[in-house]
């Protein structure tokens, strides 16, 4: 059983590619681990969360990421942070209860893989909003 740690996600910034360090923020009572990427505003933090759990004869994992977009709002002489957009990305995962460890490697590796900038595919439909033909 994974313990909740920090957890560093690279992103795609041109030539230098930044960091992100998300810090535990606690476990709900579903067993759903959260870690947030402090903003110094909470409202426009990131955050990701990690779960499994099991149902019936399955094992289903998540992994869901929440991206906002923090930027000043200025009215009357007043400065507030206002979260502008949200970006939301979950990766669902289902494994039946015999599968084997290789296989659910196997599974994760290709995932991860089809998002590489390198497989058009799934990069261009997701990045450039392009759609397939």
């Amino acid at each position: 059983m994974p313990q909740l740690q920090n957890l560093v996600l690279t992103d795609r910034t041109p030539v230098t590619p930044v960091n992100h360090t998300f810090t535990p923020v606690g476990i709900n009572q579903q067993g759903v681990g959260e870690v947030a990427a402090n903003s110094g505003v909470p409202v426009g933090s990131k955050r990701a969360t990690v779960s499994v759990k099991k149902t019936n004869s399955r094992y289903k994992g998540s992994v869901r990421l929440v991206l906002p977009v923090l930027v000043t709002e200025t009215i009357n002489g007043v400065s507030n942070p206002v979260v502008a957009r949200v970006a939301y990305c979950n990766m669902d995962f289902s494994f039946d209860e015999k599968s084997t460890e290789q296989e659910r490697k196997d599974a994760v590796g290709m995932a991860a893989d089809a998002l590489g900038t390198g497989k058009v595919l799934v990069n261009d439909a997701l990045i450039t909003l392009e759609g397939i033909y």
